[in-house]
């Protein structure tokens, strides 16, 4: 399979990943109780962050990127997210959403003036979700009305990543009150978050994933320029959203398989040091069929990220692939914790041991960008479609 998308060279990426794990291991981890007790990550970590690059992976060289292809940026993510998973949330949106986003839709200057403040840590948000609506674009209430050369945008979007602490917010927005067919209705805007009439919702409270914050964006009469418009084409926003979603869902994937060999090698530990009997429990073959499963299950989940981002970099299209790979991982990530805790007994239970934290952290993948139901729909009808066209 040839490859349209070389990224870095090699030998500067396997490096750059060597770096990456004693950094995660060294530094990341270590942070961790500090994060979980103040919910916040320290602002020297994330200007080391921005120092190794880590907003920019997927960024083209030329607006100060890493120029990374799919396929290194999922090893990239899942070696980052052997941390806990708020280091991921920070970057994420920037490269894998907003960062395609642009890439694929976004005019020559609209790249030029945002990528290389991406790249630089400027973090972004990603507004598609409302209070009534998510992935049904049709119940989509945030209007964007054309008023002289610009538009005004009103609305709310609701569970929004990076939301308190964002510099820009890429806003999916209505440009037509009817929904009209291929969600046309739908176009994107560019909105810095310090524009007049934009305000940020208190960060909720959350299950799990300590330092990442989502909170709801309010627009009220919100004034853009006509450049603000994605690729100044209205009725592509929704394209553009979902084509930007492959790479995220991706990218989540690869976070739940990176957070799952990070709880499986905690269960590896805890076993060959917690005796029961005389013995580590280790040794009883329940357990070790229990540590086996997640073996599997994790290279299996890995075996099919890799797979899908290389078609990706070799100009396929993805959608099937990148959402049975996000189903898999995921939910393969939610059944490796629930053994895990397991594996710890009753201190599986108790917040003094990871163990508790990776079976909360781990929930919310299944969820969002494309719950496990949503995207079961989305292959089956991609299945009978292909089908349909080939009888």
């Amino acid at each position: 399979m040839s490859t349209v998308n070389p990224g870095m060279d090699a030998d500067v990426f396997d490096q750059f990943i060597e770096q990456l794990q004693r950094y995660v291991r060294e530094r990341l981890v270590p942070a961790e109780k500090e994060i979980v007790e103040t919910d916040q990550i320290p602002q020297a970590i994330l200007d080391e962050m921005r120092d190794m690059g880590l907003f920019g992976l997927t960024m083209p060289e030329e607006y100060g990127g890493a120029g990374m292809n799919i396929q290194q940026y999922t090893r990239t993510i899942r070696e980052l997210s052997y941390a806990m998973p708020c280091y991921r949330s920070i970057t994420s949106i920037n490269i894998g959403m907003v960062c395609s986003a642009l890439k694929n839709g976004g005019t020559e200057a609209q790249k030029a003036e945002w990528l290389p403040r991406l790249a630089g840590g400027e973090v972004a948000s990603f507004g598609l979700t409302e209070p009534g609506s998510g992935s049904d674009s049709a119940a989509m209430q945030t209007m964007a009305v054309r008023s002289g050369n610009g538009w005004v945008l009103n609305g709310t979007k609701r569970y929004i990543t990076n939301a308190p602490m964002a510099g820009v917010a890429l806003i999916m927005a209505r440009t037509h009150k009817e929904a009209l067919p291929k969600n046309a209705h739908v176009s994107a805007f560019l909105m810095p978050m310090d524009t007049p009439g934009v305000s940020v919702g208190k960060s909720d409270k959350k299950m799990g994933q300590a330092g990442s914050h989502i909170a709801d964006i309010i627009m009220e009469d919100v004034r853009l320029p006509a450049d603000a418009l994605l690729g100044l084409e209205e009725g592509k926003g929704f394209i553009t959203a979902m084509q930007s979603l492959d790479n995220g869902r991706l990218s989540v994937g690869s976070a739940a398989a990176g957070y799952a060999r990070r709880a499986l090698d905690s269960a590896l530990r805890y076993a060959n040091e917690r005796k029961a009997f005389g013995e580590p429990i280790a040794n009883f073959q329940l357990i070790q069929q229990m540590l086996a499963d997640s073996e599997i299950e994790i290279y299996a989940a890995e075996c099919m990220l890799e797979d899908a981002a290389r078609r990706a970099d070799a100009g396929e299209k993805v959608l099937r692939q990148a959402a049975a790979a996000k189903v898999f991982a995921t939910e393969m990530c939610g059944r490796v914790v629930d053994r895990v805790v397991q594996i710890y007994g009753g201190a599986g239970y108790l917040a003094e041991y990871d163990a508790e934290r990776f079976f909360r952290d781990a929930r919310i993948y299944r969820i969002y960008e494309g719950t496990t139901q949503i995207l079961q729909l989305q292959i089956a009808k991609h299945m009978l479609r292909e089908w349909a066209a080939n009888q």
